[in-house]
């Protein structure tokens, strides 16, 4: 059967040609990353426990949990918690298979425990955070579905995917700004610097500007001249870093709402803002390629938790993103990309409802690769179950 692949001249303005551009990243600390990391790494290790009792993935969605803030009394040098952290984990997942039970709640609790020691190191799980499983079993119309087509799963909902492809000049920089300030090796160096860190990038014309804010961990942090010189630390540290990527004129500005002369400065107790009162809620952080782009194409399905065989709010949008970088890699002529990938519910994920292509090309030279772009989009929709290995092995992020 051919696939619906239709490949149009894109008449769009890619972001980066635009005047003004806006990127956004949520850290891992910030608590919409948490619990969309929590709930994603959940999703993996049922995905693996299913695998290894019974040599496939079941039926599972656990794409709803909630971070309920807590409360802290913070100063220079330390503090303490007055109310723990509150985190809910919910959603759908298989209990019984073929006589077997299979210990969801327990998977569920364990790893969202390891996943938060990882996350947010000052954190003292086991002291200062409750959490709570909620899940419950799978809705028998959606397991059934879930267990047909056993060479290639049939779509669980009507749903689309989109991606795009390449980053940007201010994309990679945001990007990379988190990436950076949340390494191993930063950390390291810099274990002042917490884990909610969260960057704003604006581009006006040839200037970005990155506004961050950085949870700073108070028992690194003694007095208010120490805070100060860790701010223009990371300001100068992360301007050197946006040199290596970009030739644009890069401003930095860390925690503009500090007021210093009265002390008023973001300083916590773990490094997240989950410990004074901020909540969070799977799907409201970045999208499956790490960021918010509101100028390019997004969809607003929460990707972390979904379970990775057919739930095409997480394949397709994993599939797409992929997609558009191969057809960038592979086609010099490409200047700019955008895939959106429809299902159609009950049918089968390597036939889409529609598979499409908007293309931009460097030269206006649009038809000599229309077979070139066709080609590639029918190659990976007849591999699409491969996506959920890179999903479950951890091989691709989904925030």
């Amino acid at each position: 059967m051919s696939r619906n692949i239709i490949i149009e001249k894109g008449s769009y303005l890619p972001a980066p040609k635009r005047e003004v551009e806006l990127v956004e990243r949520k850290g891992l600390g910030h608590p919409d990353s948490i619990i969309d990391g929590i709930m994603e790494e959940i999703s993996k290790e049922l995905s693996k426990a299913y695998l290894n009792e019974f040599g496939k993935i079941l039926h599972h969605n656990v794409d709803k949990g909630q971070v309920c803030g807590g409360g802290t009394e913070v100063e220079f040098g330390g503090g303490h918690f007055r109310k723990p952290i509150y985190i809910l984990l919910t959603g759908r997942a298989t209990t019984k298979a073929e006589g077997k039970e299979i210990p969801v709640q327990h998977i569920a609790l364990k790893t969202a425990h390891g996943y938060l020691k990882k996350a947010v190191r000052n954190l003292d799980v086991e002291a200062d955070v409750e959490i709570e499983s909620r899940i419950s079993d799978g809705s028998a119309d959606l397991v059934e579905l879930f267990l047909r087509g056993p060479k290639v799963p049939f779509a669980n909902d009507t749903s689309f995917g989109t991606g795009y492809a390449p980053l940007s000049d201010l994309e990679r920089v945001v990007l990379q700004a988190e990436q950076h300030l949340n390494s191993d090796p930063y950390k390291a160096a810099h274990p002042e610097v917490g884990e909610d860190i969260k960057i704003m990038g604006l581009r006006d014309k040839d200037k970005i500007k990155l506004t961050v804010a950085v949870a700073f961990i108070s028992k690194f942090v003694h007095n208010i001249d120490e805070y100060v010189k860790f701010k223009w630390r990371i300001r100068d540290d992360l301007i050197s870093l946006s040199k290596k990527i970009t030739q644009k004129e890069v401003e930095v500005f860390v925690n503009t709402a500090d007021d210093v002369e009265n002390k008023s400065v973001y300083i916590t107790l773990t490094g997240t803002s989950a410990e004074m009162g901020d909540d969070g809620s799977v799907g409201r952080g970045n999208r499956v390629n790490g960021l918010i782009t509101p100028f390019r194409s997004m969809t607003l399905e929460a990707a972390a938790g979904k379970n990775p065989v057919n739930h095409v709010g997480k394949v397709y949008n994993v599939l797409s993103h992929d997609i558009a970088r191969q057809i960038v890699e592979e086609i010099p002529d490409v200047e700019d990309v955008t895939i959106t990938l429809l299902s159609q519910i009950g049918k089968p994920i390597d036939q889409p409802k529609v598979a499409s292509a908007e293309i931009i090309t460097k030269d206006g030279n649009y038809d000599r690769i229309k077979d070139n772009v066709h080609y590639i989009i029918d190659k990976n929709l007849e591999n699409v179950t491969e996506a959920t290995n890179k999903i479950v092995f951890g091989k691709v992020t989904v925030f």
